[in-house]
């Protein structure tokens, strides 16, 4: 008899316990951020806590509230069909150059579906109400970019913000994430409460975001999520993008130890993907966006330097083509402190090792470019300067 209370009530707690998930309401559990921007497409990803379809409805910039009519939609789907699940992905195409865009994100929660049948439940959004909408704006041509890179926060949440604090954002077209935000990829809750919050809440609802992942991202169970929530314009986590007069390319360097190493337990394949990725960049360097630019900008969290087994193969795999193509800097972080690697016989280019702690604020105009890197108290470290290649 005793048994059988015992299990009546596990049985009643566990009822209990889904009976109140069930009753819990759909919300927006991470709020929209900027993926992917270029002068004529972007990605607004975002993530609910159940499953729901998602969309985006956009409107021009012109003074007119939100809800003065009827805004289009654009929804999160493939292959034609709507997406249904928790992380939601909106890509934004045919968008008009340094133009600024409002928008707003929904959710509808799908309760059940069943053969041709679909059940929906509530509807939530941002609020355009009592508050502005959120905005973002596409590149224009112009002579000159402004852009912030930080790198190696693992999870301290206080140190991005300072960091953050150090820049004028209204004044800087996008911020670089130069890797290793997390210690390592657990899950979903870890990764947003680890940086993408905070980063969300600071900038990233409007401000465009491109992240070079480190080698800490390749760590951990959720590791293999990562692409979902960091999408980019070539499908792969290696890509090139412009802004004013720079062209940029931003590296996947992979781990830092050999393959075989007890750490990844079997389960990664570093090298034949940067093999893979060099054939990539071989021609990346060869689009006239990047050829004829004024500014050839490479971004990459492991230095391709410094002795150990992943930092070699960068060298070995990705300096020569670079050097071939005149890259002119290579920003970089993972060593936990600041140095500027002067050209060698390796890089005809210098490379600059960020700090954890600093963060860099480069300016690239028709005079030069700059590179001036930053305390979290505001404090002037170093400077380091490039000239216009035409």
């Amino acid at each position: 008899m005793k048994f059988n209370l015992h299990f009546l009530c596990f049985v009643f707690l566990i009822l209990l316990a889904n009976s109140s998930f069930a009753q819990e309401k759909i919300k927006i559990s991470h709020m929209p951020y900027i993926q992917a921007l270029t002068d004529s497409t972007v990605s607004i990803i975002w993530t609910s806590n159940k499953d729901a379809i998602g969309w985006v409805e956009l409107a021009p910039n012109d003074g007119s509230h939100f809800y003065q009519q009827e805004r289009p939609k654009f929804f999160a789907g493939k292959y034609g069909f709507k997406h249904v699940g928790s992380v939601h992905q909106v890509n934004l195409k045919a968008l008009t150059p340094g133009t600024t865009y409002r928008y707003r994100v929904y959710n509808q929660e799908v309760l059940k579906h069943e053969g041709t049948k679909v059940q929906y439940g509530d509807v939530v959004a941002t609020n355009v109400y009592r508050q502005k909408p959120l905005t973002f704006s596409t590149p224009s041509p112009k002579s000159s970019v402004s852009f912030a890179v930080i790198n190696d926060i693992h999870g301290k949440n206080e140190l991005l913000k300072n960091l953050i604090n150090q820049v004028d954002l209204k004044q800087t077209d996008f911020v670089v994430f130069n890797g290793d935000m997390l210690d390592n990829m657990l899950s979903e809750e870890q990764m947003f409460g680890g940086f993408m919050d905070t980063a969300i809440r600071l900038f990233a609802s409007e401000k465009p975001m491109y992240y070079s992942r480190g080698n800490h991202e390749t760590r951990g169970p959720f590791a293999v999520a990562y692409p979902k929530y960091f999408p980019t314009n070539s499908g792969e986590l290696y890509y090139q993008f412009n802004q004013g007069p720079a062209a940029f390319i931003v590296l996947d360097c992979g781990e830092d130890k050999p393959d075989s190493d007890i750490e990844y337990s079997g389960i990664v394949d570093m090298d034949a993907y940067r093999t893979e990725q060099a054939k990539w960049l071989a021609k990346a360097v060869e689009n006239p966006s990047f050829k004829n630019a004024k500014y050839k900008i490479i971004i990459c969290h492991m230095p391709a330097t410094g002795g150990w087994h992943g930092m070699e193969d960068l060298r070995d795999k990705f300096l020569p083509i670079l050097n071939k193509a005149g890259a002119q800097i290579m920003l970089s972080g993972h060593l936990h402190t600041h140095r500027i690697q002067k050209p060698d016989q390796y890089a005809n280019f210098p490379i600059l090792i960020n700090s954890n702690v600093h963060v860099i604020k480069a300016q690239m105009d028709e005079k030069e470019g700059r590179f001036r890197v930053y305390d979290q108290s505001g404090k002037f470290i170093e400077e380091l300067k490039i000239n216009p290649l035409n």
